[in-house]
């Protein structure tokens, strides 16, 4: 098993993750750990080795981001993955439990699925938080009309590793790339755990950032949906500008009244339906410069180094 874990800043934390698996899977581990451009606690390879844990630390150029640094991961992990291997993606700041690891591997031996991915039963958040993703959550299906339910805690097969480093969108966002990818994905509820150590690094700002990235994925959904529902509303002011006439003509409307309607609903007409126009040739834009390519994560690393133990069955 291959495990990919993103650190950043958070030595603490991840080292306590290393200990974690080490009990739990003993020999049949391999961890591929991202250290995304760390500067104040920069990861060592000793903090695999004092864990008894064998894999890799691929040190970052600079600090890409979480997602980013998942992608690479999986990158590097693409390449010396067997075929009988599953490969895990997780926190390593203690949220994700190395103990319900097994209930998402177990979930994965279904032969009819890909991926299996951690639906969170509860979550050790502040209120805003949770009010901010119950709406994100569904302004998120409103724009796409696909429903995102969990993060990157997840397991695959290295057929659906190999799918996703294929993907542009896995850059962006591990989750959103996931569905995008049309994989078959099974879920698995699990609770989510408290940090190890620290605090963690996602603000507010930051945490709308990452919701926004995911329907960068499904841009071309975005825009057509706004796209159609601008060319609704320009019908309506159309239809509705159209009665305005008739009760002119009647001589119901009071005076003012018609040439302030009117004008709302000109204006609404020419506004929207220029907004139509315009997503519509986006549309077209976002479709003819998709670019699907293999993520070439050699770029971004600046450092590989291994653990001096031998590779074990993992």
């Amino acid at each position: 098993m291959i495990i990919v874990t993103p650190v950043y800043e958070d030595v603490d934390a991840s080292s306590r993750l290393f200990q974690e698996l080490a009990l739990q899977f003993k020999n049949d581990l391999f961890v591929v750990a991202v250290d995304d451009g760390s500067v104040i606690q920069p990861l060592e390879i000793s903090s695999l080795e004092k864990a008894g844990v064998d894999g890799v630390v691929l040190t970052l150029r600079r600090n890409v981001g979480h997602q980013r640094a998942i992608a690479i991961g999986l990158g590097y992990a693409s390449e010396i993955m067997r075929p009988d291997q599953r490969i895990v993606v997780m926190d390593s700041d203690g949220e994700d439990l190395p103990s319900t690891i097994a209930d998402l591997l177990l979930a994965l031996a279904d032969t009819g699925v890909d991926v299996v991915v951690a639906q969170r039963e509860s979550r050790v958040e502040t209120l805003r938080f949770k009010v901010f993703y119950a709406v994100y959550k569904r302004f998120f299906r409103l724009m796409t009309g696909r429903s995102i339910s969990f993060g990157n805690f997840m397991v695959l097969t290295p057929g659906a590793v190999k799918r996703l480093v294929a993907m542009h969108e896995l850059f962006i966002h591990v989750a959103a790339a996931v569905l995008a990818s049309k994989l078959r994905t099974g879920r698995c509820s699990i609770d989510r755990g408290p940090r190890y150590a620290g605090q963690s690094k996602m603000n507010f700002v930051g945490l709308a950032l990452h919701g926004f990235k995911g329907l960068m994925v499904f841009a071309e959904d975005v825009l057509v949906r706004v796209g159609i529902a601008c060319a609704l509303i320009a019908s309506l002011s159309v239809v509705a500008a159209a009665a305005a006439v008739v009760l002119k003509l009647l001589g119901i409307a009071t005076p003012g009244w018609f040439s302030v309607a009117l004008g709302i609903l000109v204006l609404m007409f020419l506004q929207t339906g220029a907004l139509a126009l315009m997503t519509l040739m986006l549309t077209g834009l976002v479709r003819g410069g998709t670019v699907t390519a293999t993520i070439a994560y050699h770029d971004f690393v600046e450092r590989v180094s291994e653990t001096k133990q031998p590779v074990g069955s993992a």
